[in-house]
């Protein structure tokens, strides 16, 4: 199968030219760069730092004068020429390198065209591109940062701004294999990468501190990763003993109320205190009714509008 042939676009604006080596190693990941042009105006002064990287990475210059004060024409241009490839129908897809915002509209259009669009922008470009974009990187990840971010031992590895939450990023792979254990199926690392992918396009394992998507997921407490037949399965580490002392805790909860009941929103809120990191996600379950209503002991009842839960030998709610 051919590689997918990509047209790298970059806004020498919003970008420095220390990036650029490491923009073109990661496009490797994803196709042949069949076009390189860079977009700003090569007769200003700031632009002699890029003449090296240019001539040593075959990089097209496109000049483009600041006719107006306060108008961004490198944004035109660049607009211009990545529709005018489009239709060339020559290209797979774009990689467009800004840390500006104004590329939303344009990454949105490509993508309506069918085209994959690879976003890479300082980790201060603005969320409105990043999820307008198929995959969006931020450079500081990419770049061979050692001498500026470890420097001694004592020095903290500095920490990426607006990437999401770890929490956030398990509980969607948790919402991935229950929805496939729920169908009977297992859910395999590329589709968990593939998928978070679709629905995050800035997530990257880098940004916390990992090199793959493996690595990440067995270091968290709740995956099991097994390698079955040369296939990668992602699995929920059930803990037995958690959701024992969870059960055992709903059950005598509902006893010391003597047969009033209580309603699942304040039982729930009771688990929560005593067990705060337990998430009924975790055992396959959507709701904390289906979890509580798979406990043989327990069941749920409408009482005046209020879900109440009871002892199921409870006669006078019968």
């Amino acid at each position: 199968m051919d590689d997918k042939r990509y047209a790298v676009l970059i806004d020498s604006d919003n970008i420095s030219s220390k990036y650029i080596r490491s923009i073109l190693d990661e496009m490797t990941k994803y196709g042949v760069v069949t076009y390189k042009r860079i977009y700003g105006d090569w007769t200003s002064p700031q632009s002699g730092k890029w003449k090296k990287e240019l001539m040593e990475n075959s990089i097209t210059p496109i000049q483009q004068f600041r006719n107006t004060v306060g108008k961004n024409a490198t944004d035109s241009t660049l607009i211009i020429d990545a529709m005018d490839i489009l239709y060339t129908h020559s290209v797979n897809g774009f990689c467009i390198v800004s840390s500006d915002g104004d590329f939303t509209k344009l990454a949105s259009r490509l993508r309506e065209s069918g085209m994959e669009v690879i976003g890479m922008g300082e980790n201060k470009t603005p969320k409105s591109f990043r999820a307008a974009c198929s995959v969006f990187t931020d450079l500081e990840l990419i770049v061979d940062q050692n001498e500026d971010e470890v420097e001694t031992d004592t020095k903290q590895i500095k920490k990426p701004k607006n990437i999401l939450k770890q929490s956030v990023v398990e509980n969607a792979i948790i919402e991935i294999i229950t929805e496939n254990d729920n169908k009977g199926r297992q859910s395999g690392l590329g589709e968990i990468g593939s998928r978070l992918q679709k629905k995050y396009s800035d997530f990257d394992v880098r940004n916390y501190g990992y090199s793959s998507l493996s690595k990440f997921l067995e270091e968290i407490e709740g995956f099991d990763v097994i390698n079955i037949n040369n296939t990668v399965i992602v699995r929920l580490r059930e803990d037995l003993s958690v959701r024992k002392h969870v059960t055992d805790f709903a059950i005598k909860s509902i006893e010391d109320t003597n047969g009033t009941g209580m309603e699942l929103g304040a039982l729930g809120q009771r688990i929560h205190g005593k067990y705060p990191n337990f998430k009924v996600k975790e055992y396959g379950y959507s709701t904390l009714s289906k979890f509580i209503n798979s406990i043989k002991s327990l069941t749920i009842r409408d009482v005046d509008g209020r879900k109440i839960v009871l002892s199921v030998d409870e006669e006078d709610f019968k």
